[in-house]
């Protein structure tokens, strides 16, 4: 007989995710007192409820939109511009791993929600260049980012892109603010392994101090 360990409950005050949103993982932070949404490559969340969205990112990209006015907002974290660059990766078949998708899909999100275009500002991070020979991906990334925000006529308030360090972001939707840590290259060969899996190896600040955005 195979005994089937039972499901933890929610933390009673783990606000309820927006529908479509369930399957994101997310926990109670007891020192920050708020619900904390953890994002892997290829999602995107949206709260309105005070949370905190936080990932790792490395050539990878996250766009931090919110309502200005209204306090909704989220983030993604794309790996790629569009799907045309997946032999630059080896495949993926996740659409919400590239720039184009994941970009409209948070903004839409965000406007059923509630949101309105006019109000929508954005915090972009991420595009490190870490390991020989993928530098180009980290490159395209912020160049695809800055002609999208261009093109839709979307406001970009601050910015933390490129260089070579993996980067820890956390961001506020209802403050707008950010908060950035930059992180140790890791061990791993291949910039596909490190994010992939998340990059939970980094833990190791290459500065005390957070970055405030």
């Amino acid at each position: 007989m195979v005994l089937l360990r039972p499901t933890p409950p929610s933390h009673p005050d783990l606000p309820r995710a927006l529908a479509g949103f369930e399957h994101i993982k997310r926990y109670w932070d007891p020192s920050r007192k708020l619900s904390v949404a953890k994002l892997l490559p290829g999602e995107y969340y949206i709260s309105m409820h005070g949370e905190m969205i936080t990932t790792v990112l490395g050539s990878c990209i996250s766009a931090c939109i919110r309502d200005r006015k209204l306090g909704i907002g989220g983030m993604n974290h794309f790996m790629l511009p569009h799907s045309a660059d997946i032999k630059d990766w080896g495949g993926t078949s996740s659409s919400a791993r590239y720039g184009s998708y994941a970009m409209e899909k948070l903004i839409n999100e965000i406007l059923k929600a509630g949101g309105k275009r006019e109000n929508l500002e954005v915090k972009a991070f991420g595009g490190g260049s870490m390991a020989s020979g993928v530098s180009s991906v980290g490159r395209k990334n912020i160049a695809f980012l800055h002609q999208f925000l261009q093109i839709e006529g979307l406001r970009l308030i601050s910015e933390d892109l490129g260089s070579m360090y993996p980067r820890k972001v956390n961001f506020f939707p209802d403050s707008g603010r950010a908060q950035v840590k930059k992180l140790r290259s890791i061990h791993n060969n291949t910039i596909l392994e490190r994010e992939s899996e998340y990059m939970e190896q980094l833990e190791a600040p290459v500065q005390g101090d957070i970055e405030l955005f």
